[in-house]
């Protein structure tokens, strides 16, 4: 790197220019370095001995290793921006979900832009951070942010008084089965075809509509159609797992080229709300509950599922459940009784 220069743009504010790696660099500031110093805000007369020394500055910042990590800032090596970017690298290495990275980037890059060039993450970088969510929104930016910070941590961040911010406890959600299900996919059936199929695998199969249903292609199921693979990239648990299909699916199938979606019949599939507007317009076109969703076709097939086997493993199994505390869970937010008459103590 040759030493930067100071020159004056056609409005009279001092820059520096320089390059690096083959590409210019102009800054007008100390900001991208960590440093309080603006020679534009100085008196005219003052400003270019002020832009000499951010030059200098920016000279000795770059020569004594800091990195440079996108086209716009520089990270100096071993500071939280450091911990956090390269935390983030690594989790993004893991075999997480693409909506799990999503969340993992857009958390990291909010922290960075709170922490901007300090030396420590404190408690108030992530109060700051977490203060703008609420309710769910929350407690999933926390999960995801705890998950960066404990990877930094095994980086050798220091941790001085770091403490995690609590949870929100929230009143649990009571998904209601869906009563009058013979006659709802009647109507599904006659609205929209796709959404038909999508109501189909998803209380026949359990899977999840907006992205195990949706991202389905032809080459995922058996050569008879008795069976179809769900990729674990697609979810959160990251498990795979083999569902059979029914006849009533298979007879609705019309089979093609076993790299095409299954709705879009080409190699793209729909967007992701593609399942949820179509429902949205199903439901001002029908007098359906507020609380009825997609999901509520998964949720009822979950109740009738263990209410026929009485298995909790057979349960996590069909929904693809990381564990077996998942599915138990997940059986006391539908009020599923676990527990009969019979079961209870007696006197006497």
């Amino acid at each position: 790197m040759n030493y930067p220069k100071v020159c004056l743009d056609n409005k009279g504010n001092y820059f520096i220019t320089f390059y690096l790696n083959h590409k210019r660099f102009r800054l007008y500031s100390g900001d991208k370095i960590g440093i309080d110093l603006k020679p534009n805000s100085f008196p005219f007369s003052q400003r270019k001995a002020k832009a000499k020394i951010l030059a200098a500055e920016i000279y000795k910042y770059i020569y004594n290793g800091n990195k440079l990590i996108d086209p716009t800032f520089f990270v100096k090596q071993n500071n939280a921006r450091w911990f956090i970017q390269n935390a983030l690298e690594i989790k993004l290495k893991s075999e997480l979900s693409d909506s799990y990275k999503s969340t993992l980037k857009f958390v990291a890059k909010k922290l960075i832009e709170i922490v901007k060039q300090d030396d420590q993450l404190t408690n108030d970088h992530l109060q700051t951070l977490l203060k703008s969510y609420s309710g769910t929104s929350y407690n999933t930016i926390r999960k995801h942010l705890i998950v960066i910070i404990n990877q930094a941590i095994e980086l050798k961040m220091p941790k001085e008084n770091l403490q995690f911010p609590e949870s929100i406890i929230q009143e649990e959600k009571l998904h209601k089965p869906i009563k009058n299900l013979p006659e709802l996919i009647q109507s599904v059936k006659e609205f929209n075809y796709n959404l038909y199929l999508c109501c189909l695998f998803t209380y026949c199969c359990l899977l999840r509509p907006h992205r195990e249903v949706r991202l389905l292609k032809w080459g995922d199921f058996t050569s008879d159609f008795r069976f179809v693979s769900v990729d674990g990239s697609r979810v959160k648990s990251k498990k795979n797992r083999v569902v059979p299909v029914p006849k009533i699916i298979v007879e609705n199938l019309n089979p093609s080229n076993p790299n095409y979606n299954i709705f879009s019949n080409s190699s793209l599939p729909y967007n992701k709300d593609y399942f949820k507007k179509l429902w949205s317009r199903f439901k001002k076109n029908h007098s359906i509950e507020n609380n009825i969703t997609l999901y509520s076709f998964r949720h009822s097939a979950a109740i009738e599922l263990f209410s026929r086997t009485e298995s909790i493993t057979k349960l996590q199994r069909a929904m693809g459940h990381s564990s077996v505390n998942v599915s138990l869970t997940y059986l006391r937010g539908l009020e599923v009784p676990q527990l009969s008459e019979e079961d209870m103590p007696t006197i006497g």
